[in-house]
């Protein structure tokens, strides 16, 4: 049994994780904003009114979680806006670049101290913060925070290393939930894919940029 910590815990691929994580006899720790129904008949320990992009949030899940030990922290936590050149707006792309790349470094530096040898920090990023991938264009300010959390994850898979903490970034897949518009592959299978990635991470493959299905994604 693992304590899993998971931010972004009460929809989508962040309640699929706790369900999952639960289910196999895993102590799930669901940090939200506000809890669903869904997310409350999990019967998991729920750590609410967390948001990861305002410093008192994350001072006070650093006062909940105190010196408990955490295996795995995994930050799921992410918004995406609609953008077009042209008529961008800027506070929403600094938006998506205080919760999607902040946002888990804000979390995993508040909880440095809770993590141990052995323990692993994941973050949900995305495809579209990869430059070589980039084929399409278009989605300024999430593709730009997304490039900036790989960037944040790579630093702190050497900055924890030598505290023997692996670091994954992790891309779930083309995902229906609210931030598609209900497009690509059901939670469910994302969150199992994600699971997958994260049991085989250690500090032989730390740092990596990994799809969920398996395969590597380029920078």
């Amino acid at each position: 049994m693992s304590i899993i910590l998971i931010t972004g815990a009460n929809r989508g691929i962040g309640l699929q994780l706790c369900a999952q994580l639960s289910a196999r006899g895993d102590d799930v720790i669901a940090v939200c904003r506000t809890p669903s129904a869904e997310l409350k008949e999990l019967g998991v320990r729920i750590i609410d009114a967390i948001d990861v992009s305002d410093a008192q949030s994350i001072e006070r899940l650093k006062r909940e979680i105190a010196d408990e030990p955490l295996d795995v922290i995994i930050n799921n936590a992410g918004i995406m806006r609609r953008d077009a050149f042209g008529s961008l707006d800027y506070s929403a792309i600094l938006e998506q670049f205080v919760v999607n790349a902040l946002g888990p470094l804000r979390v995993t530096e508040a909880l440095a101290d809770n993590l141990h040898e052995g323990s692993k920090v994941a973050i949900v990023t995305s495809r579209m913060g990869s430059i070589g991938d980039n084929s399409s264009g278009g989605w300024y300010g999430y593709r730009a925070s997304k490039a900036a959390v790989n960037q944040i994850g790579t630093n702190l898979r050497h900055q924890l290393m030598s505290q023997g903490v692996a670091v994954a970034l992790l891309h779930p897949g083309m995902v229906a939930t609210e931030l598609t518009g209900g497009n690509g592959i059901p939670p469910v299978e994302a969150a199992r894919g994600l699971i997958e990635r994260i049991d085989a991470l250690d500090l032989q493959n730390s740092g990596g940029f990994w799809h969920a299905e398996g395969y590597e994604l380029p920078w």
